[in-house]
Order: structure tokens, then C-alpha cells, then sequence
């Protein structure tokens, strides 16, 4: 098991210092805390709180409106006066994924949606604290910056600045435009790492000791940042999160997408069609591209993703797997067991029935026959939803894990195990149940209802203290061995977290097919 919180421990020490120094004369250290911080831009201040100062809605780039809508990210206008930067500022959802989502994501209104927010223990202090910079997930089409699950509390706690980025999505961040640059969503997250690069030292941070992170889609992120050029020196690590690695999508999936939109819209796949209309006149042809499903050829592509431009992304997955030309940097990476097998669950899927929708999902008889070996015992449903979750989530994750091993990159896999007690996910460790832990937030809003009344805090602790590790040292810690490919050792967080030589044996010969 990984080592107790060390940085808990440090977190504690320091308070107890602060609290020697007013005892002797000299002021509390939260009195000392500045909550003003001068950017390269103007003036910000931030909201103390009892693990630091959380600096909320700090602009990194000028609100993409008018003629910016569909351009690259253009740096802010500056400011003299102080901002105040004490709410969370705009968020490019309008809605979510779904009615009910398991991460609570607020939608805020506004333009300014390139912004992002900065949880510090102490921007005066002198010790370069190591940053993790956290890009949320939601399909590249929903998701929020702004959500209570990625508060930076218990990592302010632990000795590290944590980074929320906000980015467009969907057709604004995604679509393959004619006249507008591709990947817009991701030179948003670049231009959100410079400007993290050129002004986290004022909050306290180290530039040259930024680790990027994300989960589902801000995984994919992680994995399309690995894959750019122009962010190679941005970030020394990742941690990639149940992440969407089959994409960057190739040239292909992105022109058959801008097409497929003009043909059920009438609308041309241009920025000049598109650049006045309304945000929600946006977000209702957006939703008339229907996502993939347990019904569709490859479920496991979005349409609105990260794509292979040939410049800020030259190379798809496939490509990007078969010349290794992604970043050498450490890399965490897993998945939870039963990604989105409920999903399947619901849909009683019978034993006749099976076949047609595997099929429908691109699984061949070879492919079944390897799955069935794979998962001996399940029905129908359990099994065409364990498959949804393997091509989709843990099949290309595993093989990422493989190939950054098999080059010699320092490499972490894991997978999370702990099922929830929770009435809506009872028996499961789904899609996001992992987060609460590793960002040691088990109070956080909706925690409970994921969850269950009572989720392991010793878990959450071993996750928590694994990641700050692996952000402070580029290492998750001695209890947590590198992934190589002789001994394939792998981290399984369960209520009693274990390490486990190739747990994937049986799964292997379907993933890497």
C-alpha cells in the first residue's frame, strides 16, 4: 500500500508553527497570507479559506465571442484595477451530459468561458509547490470547471497548487471547420498551461514541476496533450483518468463529422454560418449529432474530439500507438472495473438478443469468443456491458499503458475496484466513482449519492497520498511499483488496495486485438 499522507502530515506541522508564531508575537499565518496576486495580465484577488486562498474565474485568454468565437485562444485584454476573483466564473456547458449526472456540473452563464481557477496553499510561499492542473471531463461536449468534486482543498492541504481549466466544447471547441483552425479546445488547454507556465510562481507554484491530469474526456485530453508538439514542455507528467484515448479521431472521422452536420442541418460546417448564431441555437444543432451508443459501429469514437490536424496533432491513436511520437514523460494511468456497465444493465439485454448488438457494436466472433473467456459466467447484459466498458474505457487505456511501458517510460496502471453502496450504483465501480477519492473529497456535494452513506476514508486517503506523490516526485509512492512488461504489476484500489501481478492476463488477447 502506498505510504500515509506525508504531506498531511506536513500540512499539520505548518499550522502548528503558524500557531507558535502567535503565540510568541508574530502574526497567524492565514494573517500573512497575501490574497492578491499580480498576473502577467492585472491584479486578482482570491477567497482565503482553511487551507489556503482559491483564486475562481481568472481569465487566461479573451472571451471567445464575435470574431474570436471560432478562432485560436487570444490572450486576455489587461487590467489595472483588481479582479475580483472570489465566484467561479462563466462555463462553456449550457447543459449537461444528462438530466442526472454522477459529477455534480454546475452551468454558469456568461462569455468569458476561457477562464480557470487556482487553489493555493499560500501564494507567498517560497518552497515552488508542485501544480496539478486538472481538465474536466464531459464527452468534449458537457462538463464543468466549476464542480464541487474538483475543489483543490485536500491537495492545498498536502503541499500542491491545483489548476480547474474551463475550454469550449463541442462545435465551438471540436467541429471540423473549413475556414477556422481544428482543435480549438485544445489550444485552449495550451494556451491555459502557458499561462499557467508564466504566472503559478505568483501563486506559489513551480512552472517547471506541472503535472496534467484529467478524467473521461479530460483523460483524452491528457493523452491528446502527450500527442501535441506545442505542449511538450509544458507539463513534466500525467495522470489519465478512465480517459476517451481513442481519440485524437484521424482526418477522416473529423471531415465525415462536419459533413454528417451540414447534411442534418443545412447548415455549412463554416465559422462565417455559424459565428452569429445564439448559444443555444448552437447547443440544438449540437445535440442533433447523436452521440455513440451501445447501437452504433464504434461506440468508442466522439465525433466532437480532439483529431489529427497534422499540426497541433499530427498523428491519430492508431498512429500515435504504432510510432511512440508522444511525450516521454511519467504516466498514471487505469480505469474503474465496471465503466459503464450499468448503462447496459438497464437495457435487459437477452441472450438472443446478444448477438445483433454485439455485432452492432463491432465485435466479431473471435472477439466475442475472447471476451466470454475473458468474463466466464456473465449474461447477457452484464456481458455486453462489461464489453461496452472494455472498448470504450479499459481495452485502450491498457494498450497506452503498454506501449508507454514498452518504450521505457516510466508508466503506473491501475484499476478501481471498490463497488458503491449507493441505491443507483449498488455493486458497481462506475464511470467517476473514483474521483471523491482521489481528490479526498468523500463530503463533498453528491458524494452520497454515488457513493453510499459510508465510503472508505482510509481508501480515499491511500488514492489521495498516491496522487501527491506522483505530482510532487513523478512517483506514486514504494507501495506502488512501475508497470513493465515482465511482471505487467498493477495497482487495484479496493477497500484494501493491492498491488497485482498481471491481473489482465485473461482480458489481453481482446484488448490488444
Amino acid at each position: 500500500m502506498p505510504a500515509a499522507p506525508i504531506g498531511r502530515r506536513t500540512f499539520l506541522l505548518g499550522a502548528g508553527a503558524a500557531t507558535l508564531a502567535a503565540c510568541s508575537g508574530g502574526p497567524p499565518e492565514s494573517d500573512r497570507m497575501p490574497d492578491v496576486v499580480r498576473t502577467a495580465h492585472g491584479p486578482v484577488r482570491g477567497q482565503r479559506r482553511a487551507t489556503g486562498i482559491a483564486f475562481l474565474g481568472i481569465p487566461f485568454a479573451r472571451p471567445p465571442i464575435g470574431d474570436l468565437r471560432f478562432a485560436a485562444p487570444a490572450p486576455p485584454e489587461p487590467w489595472t484595477d483588481t479582479l475580483d476573483c472570489t465566484r467561479y466564473g462563466p462555463t462553456a456547458q449550457r447543459k449537461q451530459l444528462s438530466t442526472v449526472t454522477t459529477i455534480p456540473e454546475p452551468s454558469i452563464p456568461g462569455d468569458a468561458v476561457l477562464n480557470l481557477n487556482v487553489f493555493t496553499p499560500d501564494p507567498a510561499s517560497e518552497a515552488k509547490l508542485p501544480v496539478l492542473v486538472w481538465i474536466h471531463g464531459g464527452g468534449f461536449v458537457a462538463g464543468s470547471p466549476a464542480s464541487p468534486w474538483y475543489d483543490g482543498a485536500a491537495f492545498n492541504r498536502d503541499g500542491v497548487v491545483l489548476v480547474s481549466v474551463g475550454y469550449r466544447l463541442g462545435i465551438e471547441g471540436f467541429l471540423h471547420l473549413a475556414d477556422a483552425p481544428d482543435n480549438r479546445a485544445v489550444l485552449d488547454w495550451i494556451a491555459a498551461l502557458r499561462w499557467v507556465r508564466d504566472n503559478i510562481a505568483g501563486f506559489g507554484g513551480d512552472p517547471d514541476k506541472v503535472t496534467v491530469a484529467g478524467q473521461s474526456a479530460g483523460g483524452g485530453a491528457v493523452w491528446a496533450l502527450l500527442a501535441a508538439p506545442s505542449a511538450r514542455d509544458l507539463f513534466r507528467a500525467g495522470i489519465c483518468v478512465s480517459g476517451a484515448v481513442t481519440q485524437p479521431n484521424d482526418r477522416a472521422t473529423a471531415a465525415a463529422t462536419a459533413e454528417s452536420f451540414t447534411r442534418i442541418t443545412g447548415l455549412p460546417a463554416t465559422a462565417a454560418a455559424l459565428r452569429e448564431l445564439p448559444g443555444d441555437r448552437l447547443q440544438q444543432l449540437q445535440d442533433t449529432l447523436s452521440p455513440p451508443g451501445p447501437g452504433s459501429a464504434n461506440p468508442s469514437i466522439l465525433q466532437l474530439a480532439p483529431c489529427a490536424d497534422g499540426t497541433v496533432i499530427p498523428e491519430p491513436t492508431p498512429a500515435l500507438l504504432a510510432s511512440g511520437a508522444t511525450a516521454d514523460v511519467p504516466l498514471l494511468i487505469g480505469f474503474t472495473r465496471h465503466e459503464f456497465n450499468m448503462a447496459a444493465a438497464a437495457q435487459h439485454i437477452s441472450e438472443a438478443e446478444a448477438p445483433a448488438a454485439l455485432a452492432a457494436m463491432g465485435v466479431d466472433t473471435a472477439s466475442l469468443d475472447s471476451y466470454r473467456a475473458a468474463y466466464p459466467g456473465l449474461g447477457a447484459s452484464e456481458l455486453l456491458g462489461q464489453i461496452m466498458s472494455d472498448m470504450i474505457i479499459r481495452g485502450p487505456s491498457y494498450r497506452v499503458a503498454e506501449d508507454h511501458a514498452r518504450r521505457g517510460r516510466p508508466t503506473w496502471l491501475y484499476e478501481f475496484a471498490w463497488t458503491s453502496t449507493a441505491p443507483d450504483y449498488r455493486g458497481m465501480a462506475a464511470h467517476c466513482l473514483d474521483l471523491p477519492f482521489a481528490f479526498d473529497l468523500l463530503h463533498a456535494p453528491g458524494v452520497t449519492a454515488a457513493e453510499g452513506e459510508a465510503p472508505p476514508q482510509s481508501l480515499a486517503d491511500a488514492m489521495h497520498a498516491a496522487w501527491v506523490s506522483f505530482v510532487r516526485d513523478g512517483d506514486p509512492g514504494r507501495g506502488w511499483p512501475r508497470y513493465t512488461l515482465d511482471t505487467r504489476e498493477t495497482m487495484i484500489w479496493a477497500e484494501q488496495p493491492r498491488v497485482t501481478a498481471d491481473p489482465f492476463a485473461a482480458q489481453r488477447a481482446a484488448w490488444l486485438r
